[in-house]
């Protein structure tokens, strides 16, 4: 077969074959819950693509197999409310673990819904969870120890919005 021909036929071969994942697929293994108390929005109106405000963080509780203490006083979420039904949000805030230890949270993520579900929310309306995607890539910062697989674990988490908290479930990814 001429190269032109065989190169023909490989892109047409490849171009209808199915790619297949070259490993199995990540598993999520439970980790813990925290349950964010906030204050109310503080509203800085359209920036950044979108309508700005920020939320503070005032306490909260941690419990889960893994990891429980408290949600410290300080701290934040920085949201831009996009056009569309997307809020990029942008927490980072301080977790105290029963024996003392602080762990930063970094928390990105997305949360997305139809405009008028955005709107409740961005009310602190109470709004079903299952009306809304909500979730976040979390990073922790500590020091080597007893919680550094904090550090060693990639993660995801879900978030649950209400009135006056926020609850996110995070996930190792295995």
């Amino acid at each position: 077969m001429k190269p032109a021909i065989a190169a023909a036929a490989w892109a047409l071969l490849a171009g209808t074959a199915h790619a297949a994942p070259s490993a199995p697929a990540p598993i999520l293994e439970y980790a813990f819950t925290a349950t964010v108390q906030v204050a109310a929005p503080v509203e800085m109106g359209q920036a950044d693509g979108g309508r700005k405000r920020f939320i503070a963080i005032t306490g909260g509780k941690v419990e889960g197999p893994m990891l429980a203490g408290e949600v410290l006083n300080g701290g934040g979420d920085w949201q831009v409310i996009e056009a569309g039904g997307l809020t990029r949000v942008e927490a980072r805030y301080f977790l105290k673990a029963a024996d003392g230890t602080v762990i930063e949270v970094e928390n990105p993520g997305v949360r997305v819904a139809e405009p008028a579900v955005i709107e409740r929310l961005a009310r602190g309306e109470d709004v079903d969870p299952s009306a809304y995607y909500f979730r976040t890539t979390p990073r922790f910062v500590v020091t080597a120890g007893r919680y550094d697989w904090m550090r060693r674990n990639a993660f995801v988490a879900r978030g649950i919005r209400k009135p006056d908290r926020v609850i996110v479930d995070y996930y190792i990814v295995r």
